[in-house]
């Protein structure tokens, strides 16, 4: 346990897959914008090329790794949280060009913590910079 300025501790809390489907559960629709304001800020247009490179490095890695289940149970968990029907509010609220910018985000997220340790630092942390703007855990280690 860690303490904070204030002498209150609070659960060291490591990046894992758990952590982010927890707080994309709890994500407000203000933070839904938050992420896709943080994808146009680094990946855009002109991220664009370097993202796809981590991307693809990300998705090599993990088919490499016989992580190919993992990863396409997280991408069935995520669209059911963002695109089904079933879609939680924030998700909804913020559908359109936004909610996809930050959708885009949070797959990239899933994508580069799946891929720890497969893929250069670098590369993981183009993939969770969009999302690191509502959830800043993820470039904290």
């Amino acid at each position: 346990m860690s303490v904070d300025a204030e002498g209150y501790g609070f659960p060291d809390r490591k990046r894992t897959l758990a952590r982010l489907i927890d707080d994309i559960r709890i994500l407000s629709p203000s933070g839904v914008e938050r992420v896709a304001q943080g994808w146009e800020e680094h990946v855009g247009d002109r991220g664009l090329p370097t993202f796809r490179e981590a991307e693809k490095a990300a998705l090599h890695a993990i088919e490499q790794a016989d992580r190919g289940a993992a990863w396409d149970e997280v991408r069935r968990t995520l669209f059911g949280m963002t695109e089904s029907g079933a879609a939680l509010i924030s998700w909804r609220a913020e559908h359109g060009e936004m909610g996809h910018k930050a959708e885009n985000a949070a797959f990239a997220t899933a994508l580069a913590l799946l891929a720890d340790g497969l893929i250069s630092n670098e590369q993981q942390e183009t993939l969770l910079r969009p999302m690191s703007e509502a959830l800043p855990w993820l470039l904290q280690e």
